[in-house]
């Protein structure tokens, strides 16, 4: 399977030579040129390594990568950036990056700082998640797949997101305000109503487990029961 790197640049010019460059090093490159668009693009892309400029339109580089380390607490992300600035390189890596690269660069460091930071993942065992099985159910967090029944079925980033948050709650209920505010960043009533779209569609990801069920605690939050049978 090629490695999927989610690359964020609104230069058109130098982003289309630097995908087509990386693509014919075997990688799979999805480039998006506007900032505002990074954060439905983990939802259909899954990718394995994101490539972040920071000075982008609509939306600061460093404070996008805070959410996508809300969203993707695992995935490696490395600035591209013409600031030069102890400050600046110190802010990148407290926003959530793992590596750091100074404009004008070369495309064969971005791949050498690439394979390296895919090695150091695969080396790292906290890197990802373990696995989670309940009965028929076994999810792999780092896959963001569910499996139940036998069926596996592929989830959207933030299903994933919210899943984990609901099965690594233990016996403890989950808050429902901490959850969206760790996957929406605030708990205002319209992402409240999306929190709830996910739920519905979580409990019917689990529907034909019928030993596990995802409880609601009027004005608190959900906790997960499983009953072994």
């Amino acid at each position: 399977m090629k490695t999927k790197i989610l690359y964020v640049e609104d230069e058109p010019f130098l982003g289309k030579i630097v995908k087509e460059t990386l693509e014919n090093q075997g990688f799979d490159v999805e480039l998006v040129v506007d900032g505002a668009k990074v954060l439905a693009q983990l939802d259909f892309f899954h990718p394995h390594i994101c490539v972040l400029d920071v000075m982008l339109p609509h939306v600061d580089g460093f404070k996008l990568a805070k959410q996508i380390r809300i969203l993707c607490p695992h995935l490696p992300i490395i600035f591209l950036t013409a600031k030069v600035e102890t400050e600046d390189i110190l802010m990148g890596f407290e926003s959530g990056g793992t590596d750091y690269i100074r404009k004008p660069f070369s495309v064969k460091e971005l791949i050498a700082r690439i394979n390296n930071q895919l090695m150091l993942q695969r080396d790292n065992p906290k890197a990802s998640m373990e696995d989670i099985k309940l009965g028929s159910i076994h999810y792999k967090p780092a896959m963001m797949e569910l499996t139940v029944s036998g069926e596996t079925i592929k989830l959207s980033s933030r299903e994933s997101e919210i899943l984990t948050l609901l099965l690594t709650g233990g016996e403890e209920y989950v808050d429902r305000k901490v959850i969206l505010k760790t996957i929406w960043g605030d708990d205002s009533f319209f992402n409240s109503r999306n929190l709830d779209v996910y739920i519905r569609k979580i409990r019917g990801y689990l529907a034909p487990e019928q030993g596990i069920e995802i409880l609601t605690l009027k004005g608190k939050g959900y906790r997960v029961v499983y009953r072994k049978k």
